[in-house]
């Protein structure tokens, strides 16, 4: 297995599952590389400070600064929540250390998870290739499957934790993972990740022509409502998602998007739609803004 990052400061989560040991195994070996490692303790089992222990004792193993962090999500955490609260940690944790990214352990079977997800959630074209490198966030790991993985750790003698809640099938990743992705054999993977990747260059293409004409009538994040009403309604949905997205919310559903489609297409003026967690939109004569 080899991975290629650029020299400079990065922030490396770190679970300690095998997945982001092997992640920062891989790290220790890149030149020119200044590494911190971050880790989050979501507080969902009681065992979960051992985890904590184990990557601490790793930091001081490999010289490298720690930073972590507990919260009390509880056993019924949503993923959802569960994810931002993730993302927020590591984002505090790379402002603090000066990275430049942040680098995570995702691979390739998490993108068939993450498809598979987003698929049954109704996010759309853009949800099928949601999980790639971004230049916040680096994936070094996603053309290598589990099995890879596996077997890395195994022939570096790697040490790893195992997270319990992995094998919980009430969360909808672990169901998709041990009871959908499980039964496909590795020809119908590899035919599943040619259409991811397939249409995460068809995407790019769609996105560059939506954000071209969004721009054309977007004045100070206000939406030009009459070109607006005149899209039909499967383009004005891309449209309504794309700008949720621009705008920083990115959890959100094909009923989301539905609603927020007919909010704009016939609410009165002065009117205002929910979008989620405190965001709305707000409905005036010739333009619709969001607020949050």
């Amino acid at each position: 297995m080899e991975i290629d990052i650029q020299p400079g400061k990065y922030i490396v989560a770190v679970s300690g599952g095998v997945d982001s040991i092997v992640l920062l195994d891989l790290l220790m070996h890149q030149n020119n590389l200044e590494l911190a490692i971050a880790h989050l303790d979501h507080g969902i089992r009681k065992e979960s400070h051992l985890d904590h222990d184990f990557v601490e004792k790793l930091s001081e193993k490999y010289g490298l600064k720690f930073f972590s962090k507990r919260v009390e999500l509880g056993q019924n955490a949503s993923e959802d929540n569960a994810r931002k609260v993730r993302y927020d940690f590591l984002d505090s944790a790379m402002k603090s250390f000066e990275a430049k990214s942040i680098i995570t352990a995702h691979h390739q079977d998490d993108i068939l998870e993450t498809a598979t997800f987003n698929i049954l959630r109704g996010t759309g074209r853009s949800g099928l290739s949601s999980l790639k490198s971004t230049p916040k966030i680096l994936r070094p790991l996603l053309r290598y499957s589990k099995l890879e993985i596996l077997e890395y750790a195994k022939t570096h003698q790697l040490d790893w934790v195992e997270d319990k809640t992995n094998q919980d099938t009430r969360y909808s990743r672990n169901y998709i993972r041990h009871k959908v992705l499980a039964k496909l054999n590795n020809k119908s993977k590899d035919k599943l990740i040619t259409l991811v990747n397939n249409t995460r260059d068809v995407n790019g293409l769609i996105d560059k022509e939506l954000n071209l004409q969004l721009h054309k009538n977007l004045k100070d994040n206000k939406l030009d409502k009459h070109w607006f009403i005149m899209l039909p309604n499967n383009v004005a949905e891309e449209v309504v998602a794309y700008w949720f997205r621009q705008s920083g919310l990115g959890s959100f559903d094909k009923k989301i998007i539905h609603r927020s489609v007919a909010a704009i297409k016939t609410f009165k003026s002065g009117k205002q739609s929910d979008i989620y967690g405190g965001s709305r939109l707000i409905i005036e004569d010739q333009t619709v803004a969001i607020t949050r």
